[in-house]
């Protein structure tokens, strides 16, 4: 895989992340040259301006992490965060909806952040593999696609576990080859994210993207 980094969202999501860790962040973006860093809204304006004219993008997460507010809500918070300087936005679907079949909301719900974020910003939709059936998890997909979407996402990394190789993998056999997958949540490592690109991943997010390239760094065979 040639330059790993730009396939990385250098996250940091935790609910008691200080203003110091983001401009760590930031700067630790810049040199590795990431494709973005994700953010809680709460961080996009500050992240903007950090990484302004670096060619890094704000990356903010919408109806995060449980996908339960409603359509509106998640389109306002979309606009919010592009206003403030987001670039791609990953929405948490409505995980209580799908296992419903209430598959009219899901698409709704999905349709809102895409149609917010039209030709402003990129949609990636969160489906939280851990939660799900592998039924449910094409079923997310699909829905993903129909509404609009520009990428599938696997997790939140605050449920009950992360990206896997055979998700990933189901996605991608999904979703074709055109659309965007992400895996999220627990990938820590140069091997973790080999594996996950070798099945169909374009994206990869995690908290540990300077150790994933130096990891790259260290290895002549990829």
């Amino acid at each position: 895989m040639t330059n790993l980094a730009k396939t990385i969202d250098h996250t940091a999501l935790k609910a008691d992340t200080t203003k110091s860790q983001i401009e760590t962040l930031c700067a630790e973006a810049k040199e590795f040259r990431f494709a973005s860093v994700c953010v809680n809204p709460t961080w996009v304006e500050t992240a903007a301006s950090l990484l302004k004219d670096s060619g890094v993008d704000v990356c903010t997460v919408i109806g995060f992490p449980l996908g339960a507010n409603t359509p509106e809500t998640k389109a306002f918070e979309t606009k919010d965060a592009i206003n403030k300087g987001a670039s791609e936005v990953d929405m948490v679907i409505n995980i209580g909806a799908l296992k419903d079949k209430n598959y009219d909301l899901v698409e709704r719900d999905i349709r809102a952040v895409v149609d917010a974020a039209k030709g402003k910003a990129l949609t990636k939709v969160i489906i939280e593999t851990s939660l799900l059936t592998n039924e449910e998890k094409v079923k997310a997909c699909e829905l993903s696609v129909k509404a609009g979407s520009d990428f599938v996402k696997t997790s939140t990394g605050f449920s009950s576990g992360g990206a896997t190789v055979s998700d990933i993998e189901l996605m991608r056999k999904t979703v074709g080859p055109d659309l965007g997958v992400k895996a999220s949540g627990g990938v820590r490592d140069l091997e973790g994210a080999k594996a996950m690109i070798e099945a169909g991943a374009t994206r990869i997010g995690a908290s540990a993207g300077v150790s994933i390239v130096k990891g790259e760094q260290g290895n002549t065979d990829y």
